[in-house]
């Protein structure tokens, strides 16, 4: 879906970006798609005017080039807070900030910051990041809601625990019937009266995990609904827009979702088949998942000498958790290589986790893939992503990296979250960047996962800023 995004930008781009002058880097891409003029027999684009180091420019690249406007833009939404409006903010949660802490905190990289076109410009989310990363900035905040995670997290520990504790066959237990309220609602005006808009709804998809799912109601009353096994099953709808009003699209669905526990031998691991199944989840996929130099020689370093597979995917859960940090991220649409992204900066949100371990199983030689729908505790709801790993003869394990790296001082958690997984989910995606049913037009806001809802209209993509979202647990 998004293969170009692995063709890395000309030089003159890139530098002119890494310096935040995106008026000059879009001037410098204008200036060479402007010289294409149609395609050739060669599949290549020629140019209209001689250009000193370009005769044609290759699809991919033009692709890349093309996008990169829309990337840009994408990145200005993510880092769209001044310097004086971001102290403001962080000093409503520390009453007694200064300006000089404020300023050692961005110098030691715990506050998120670029410079765009000249200004120093603030992560959106910059300011839950720094109680991530510093002690000093937590212990100053006044204004918390620790609470509400406290209360949360007990009840997932006591459900483990639970877990734990059941004596079992089976591998699926305690299922769970949860009812859902989504609504999505598009900004009056966001695009022009009479025009019809088509929604793009996550809905639950059917396996061994979550063996349920039954519609209760929608609106639009028309739907289509993706078949139950689609590997990122959405419920769609169109619409057409009324002046001056938002539009509004709503579904309402029950689902059943068990926790999985399984006890693993080692000495019990059978080699793989190398049948369709080992040979898709094993290979690279562009762009997030790609076996770079870097990862491949960063996988022989975690997984050494070591033959069994579970042993080896262990190995890679257990340096991901104990390395990479936890941190809110910029939208994925804008990223080149997650997977790269994360082992670089040793940061991540709980995707960019899952892509990593995702990544570097395949290069062992170990079948992985994604999972991702929502986390659904009654005390707090959330978009969430991890991964599965397949050991024969068990079947597909879970590996759910950033909860297990949140328990990593835990070792009975941190142990539980590679291979079982609690049934606190709503499963909706099973793979990374699928097509929709029906198929979307434009590039997706997401074209990685899919949680929040997708837009679209005759003319193209309805980006996240132009909609609002929210999920609820009745």
């Amino acid at each position: 879906m998004m293969e170009f995004m692995s063709v890395k930008l000309p030089e003159d781009i890139r530098i002119l970006e890494s310096l935040g002058d995106f008026k000059s880097a879009v001037k410098r891409i204008k200036k060479i798609l402007n010289l294409d003029r149609g395609p050739a027999k060669s599949g290549f684009r020629k140019l209209n005017k001689p250009c000193p180091y370009i005769n044609e420019l290759p699809s991919l690249l033009r692709k890349r080039l093309e996008n990169e406007f829309e990337r840009i833009e994408r990145v200005k939404k993510d880092y769209s807070i001044e310097r004086k409006r971001a102290f403001k903010l962080l000093k409503k949660e520390i009453p007694k900030l200064t300006i000089k802490k404020f300023q050692r905190w961005m110098d030691n990289g715990y506050i998120n910051y670029r410079w765009l076109n000249g200004k120093e410009k603030y992560f959106n989310r910059f300011i839950p990041n720094l109680f991530r990363v510093s002690r000093e900035a937590e212990n100053l905040r006044t204004k918390k809601s620790k609470d509400i995670d406290q209360e949360a997290e007990n009840l997932l520990h006591s459900h483990i625990e639970k877990v734990l504790k059941l004596k079992s066959s089976k591998r699926y237990i305690l299922p769970t019937r949860r009812k859902i309220k989504m609504k999505v609602s598009l900004k009056p005006n966001a695009i022009p009266s009479g025009e019809t808009v088509r929604c793009w709804l996550p809905f639950p998809r059917i396996g061994e995990q979550q063996t349920e799912a039954n519609l209760i109601s929608s609106f639009p009353k028309k739907y289509i609904l993706a078949p139950e096994d689609s590997i990122q099953r959405t419920i769609s709808f169109k619409q057409k827009i009324k002046k001056g009003k938002p539009t509004v699209f709503k579904v309402e669905y029950e689902y059943v979702i068990n926790a999985s526990f399984t006890n693993v031998e080692p000495n019990k691991i059978k080699p793989y088949d190398k049948d369709a199944l080992y040979i898709k989840y094993t290979k690279e996929q562009s762009p997030h998942i790609l076996f770079t130099s870097y990862l491949k020689n960063l996988s022989s370093e975690i997984v050494g000498k070591e033959k069994n597979p579970y042993q080896k995917a262990w190995k890679i859960y257990n340096w991901i958790t104990h390395n990479v940090k936890y941190a809110l991220v910029c939208e994925y649409s804008t990223y080149e290589n997650i997977s790269e992204y994360v082992a670089t900066n040793l940061k991540g949100d709980c995707g960019m986790q899952a892509l990593l371990f995702i990544t570097l199983c395949r290069i062992s030689k170990i079948p992985a893939r994604w999972q991702s729908g929502w986390y659904m505790n009654k005390f707090k709801v959330s978009p969430h992503d991890w991964a599965q790993f397949y050991i024969k003869p068990y079947g597909w394990l879970f590996a759910d990296a950033s909860f297990g790296g949140h328990r990593v001082r835990e070792p009975k958690l941190h142990k539980f979250y590679f291979g079982n997984i609690d049934n606190f989910r709503l499963v909706c995606n099973n793979d990374i960047s699928a097509q929709f049913t029906p198929l979307k037009k434009y590039i997706r806001s997401d074209p990685v996962d899919n949680q929040r809802g997708e837009l679209e209209w005759e003319k193209g993509n309805i980006y996240y800023d132009k909609f609002t979202y929210h999920i609820q647990l009745t």
